[in-house]
C-alpha cells in the first residue's frame, strides 16, 4: 500500500468546494462552513488597517442652512427643539450609520501553504497555521467614530456578530483530500464582513453636517480559505 504524506486541507474539495474550519466567533461555538472553490478575491489595496480608538474632534465650523443644499450636505431637523415642551437639544457628536452589507473577505495571517499531489490517487493533505496574528477593523474612506461604535451599529443593523479584533492562532490544523495531479492551497486567518455606511456630525441644535461615506471590514470569524489549481 502506497503511503501518502501531505500537508493539511478542508473536506469537500473533491466536489469542487472549499471548506473552512474556524475557531469560536465572539458568541458562537466551532462550526464548519463550506464555500465555493475559486481563489479568494483580494480586498481593496487602499484599506486602512485599524479603526480609531475614539471619536474624531468636532468640525471647526457649524453648518449654515442653505436652501440649495442637498441631503448629503446639510440635513436639517423638521422642527426646532423649542417647538415642544419636552424637546431637548441633541447630544453633539459623530454618528455612524450602516446602510448595506456585502460578503465576508479573508485576511490571511502568515504565509500561504500549498501541497501538490503527483500520484494517480487522491491524497490526504494536512495544513497547520504557523503563526499567531491579530486582525482588526479596516476601512476605506473617512471613519470618524471608534471601532466599538462601528461594531455596535453593524451588529444592530444586520443582526450579525462581529468584533473590533480577532486572533488567528498558531497550531490550528485542517485536513482535506487533494485529487490526483492537483495542488491544494491553504491560508489561515480572519474573515471580515464588508459593509457600507456613512459618518455624520450632529450639532447641539440637531442640525447635521456632511455625510462621509465609508466602507468597513469588521472581523467576524477565524478560519481557513482553501482552493485548488491544476
Amino acid at each position: 500500500m502506497l503511503a501518502l504524506t501531505c500537508l493539511t486541507v478542508l473536506a469537500g474539495l473533491t466536489t469542487g468546494g472549499t471548506a473552512v474550519a474556524e475557531e469560536p466567533s465572539p458568541t458562537a461555538t466551532d462550526t464548519t462552513v463550506v464555500e465555493t472553490a475559486p481563489p479568494p478575491e483580494p480586498e481593496e489595496t487602499d484599506l486602512i488597517e485599524g479603526a480609531p480608538t475614539g471619536e474624531a474632534p468636532a468640525p471647526t465650523t457649524s453648518p449654515v442652512p442653505d436652501a440649495t443644499a442637498g441631503d448629503d450636505e446639510i440635513d436639517l431637523p423638521t422642527s426646532k427643539p423649542s417647538d415642544t415642551l419636552d424637546a431637548r437639544p441633541c447630544e453633539p457628536g459623530y454618528r455612524y450609520t450602516p446602510t448595506s452589507k456585502d460578503k465576508d473577505y479573508h485576511k490571511g495571517v502568515g504565509a500561504e501553504q500549498a501541497n501538490y499531489n503527483g500520484t494517480s490517487r487522491t491524497a490526504r493533505s494536512t495544513f497547520t497555521s504557523e503563526v499567531t496574528g491579530k486582525v482588526g477593523i479596516a476601512y476605506t474612506g473617512e471613519l470618524k467614530v471608534g471601532g466599538s461604535v462601528v461594531v455596535a451599529e453593524i451588529e444592530g443593523k444586520f443582526s450579525v456578530n462581529v468584533a473590533v479584533e480577532l486572533t488567528a492562532k498558531l497550531g490550528n490544523t485542517i485536513a482535506v483530500d487533494t485529487p490526483s495531479k492537483r495542488t491544494t492551497h491553504a491560508r489561515y486567518g480572519v474573515y471580515r464582513l464588508k459593509s457600507y455606511g456613512y459618518n455624520q456630525y450632529v450639532y447641539a441644535n440637531c442640525t447635521k453636517g456632511v455625510k462621509k461615506n465609508v466602507t468597513i471590514y469588521t472581523p467576524r470569524r477565524t478560519g481557513w480559505v482553501l482552493w485548488e489549481t491544476r
